[in-house]
């Protein structure tokens, strides 16, 4: 049987075309795109033609396009660049629900001054925009950051209706940064209609090279630079430029924006046989986050819980058989942690460990399906063995 690989949200394998054009460029690109002789001008052409690609497919203006290592660093240049530009004890709101790159981030800030304001979701996961905004007005912050889309869980959040909040806070508005790692390519992708200030993009979660990210400073949001040097990306980002992982990028965005709707109809309907199946198969199992068939779902990403089964020692059992997923969030030590996500649904310590989850992608076929139903029938007891 061939190897079944369901951890899409983690990264997507590099799309055909893409890797034809960065092997083609790195090739033909081997000057510093900062210097002025005929190599670098050529480097510097690749990153403004991949910087105007972006701008177009994604309806931004060119000049609000700054090209980054990841999503990690977009996530962090928008919270440290909008925070710096206050004085502690200036506060920023988030969700319990967010990367570890936003979390974290929040926290080394928080350790010098700055003010954490968490806002509560519910038990799937859902943040509710009229109380980010009451709670944003009321705590006096300066940025608000909530993700359009789970990592763990696929919720999405109401991104409009948040925007739409903050805005009515007038002159208290706060600056409003969305981590879109997830959602690019899976769902509509609107930042004007979100009314988003800052938004954080990652290459390799839509079929491009790992190393590329993107932070859409909308507006030309005024930001303090977290890498300081040569003054490249605006001064934002310093850096010498990797002009043939940043044209491959540009190319997997504009793939993964114009195929998005039939990403969305394909992976959606495989995504919902395969928990179908699971359902069938597993009547205790717990499908966590919104409903199988909600609006507010990723068309590609499950998390269930299976009674009596440990998350790790899935995990681990499931990639000897042949199937790759994930479940919870390991620490430098390799031992797993309960998940953040799982715990803010409210689940207790041993449950929030216990979570499998199951991305599926753009190469992910029916036979794919089929054979991870298979291989979670082979390795997952029916029923929980009695203690």
């Amino acid at each position: 049987m061939n190897r079944v690989y369901l951890d899409h949200n983690a990264t997507t394998p590099l799309r055909p075309e893409v890797r034809e054009l960065w092997l083609s460029e790195l090739d033909a690109l081997g000057g510093n795109p900062s210097a002025v002789h005929a190599s670098g001008r050529r480097a510097r052409a690749a990153i403004d033609e991949a910087r105007e690609r972006v701008a177009a497919v994604l309806e931004v203006r060119e000049e609000e396009v700054v090209f980054t290592s990841g999503g990690t660093e977009s996530n962090n240049l928008a919270i440290v660049g909008s925070l710096a530009q206050s004085e502690p004890p200036a506060g920023m709101l988030t969700t319990p629900l967010e990367h570890p790159s936003v979390l974290e981030t929040a926290r080394s800030l928080e350790e010098v001054g700055y003010r954490l304001v968490f806002a509560e979701v519910d038990g799937e996961g859902r943040v509710d925009a009229d109380a980010v905004a009451k709670l944003a007005g009321r705590e006096r912050v300066e940025l608000v950051s909530v993700m359009a889309a789970n990592n763990e869980i696929g919720v999405v959040s109401p991104l409009a209706e948040l925007g739409e909040g903050l805005a009515r806070l007038g002159a208290k508005r706060p600056r409003f940064h969305v981590d879109a790692v997830q959602l690019l390519g899976r769902l509509p992708f609107h930042p004007a209609e979100w009314q988003a200030d800052l938004v954080s993009l990652s290459a390799h979660k839509v079929g491009g090279p790992l190393g590329v990210g993107v932070l859409l400073a909308r507006g030309n949001t005024p930001l303090a630079p977290v890498l300081t040097g040569g003054g490249q990306e605006y001064g934002l980002r310093s850096g010498t430029e990797n002009a043939p992982a940043i044209a491959a990028a540009a190319l997997a965005v504009e793939l993964a924006v114009s195929e998005r709707a039939s990403y969305e109809e394909a992976v959606g309907q495989l995504t919902r046989e395969l928990w179908s199946a699971i359902e069938s198969d597993f009547p205790r199992a717990r499908l966590l986050g919104p409903p199988i068939d909600a609006r507010d779902r990723l068309p590609n990403t499950l998390n269930v819980l299976f009674p009596g089964v440990e998350g790790r020692a899935l995990v681990a059992r499931l990639d000897i058989a042949g199937l790759e997923a994930s479940a919870g969030s390991a620490c430098a030590s390799g031992s797993l942690e309960a998940s953040h996500v799982l715990l803010a649904l409210g689940l207790d310590e041993a449950s929030a460990r216990a979570g499998l989850r199951l991305s599926l992608g753009r190469n992910t076929c029916s036979q794919d399906v089929h054979n991870a139903v298979d291989i979670l029938r082979k390795n997952i007891p029916s029923r929980p063995a009695r203690r």
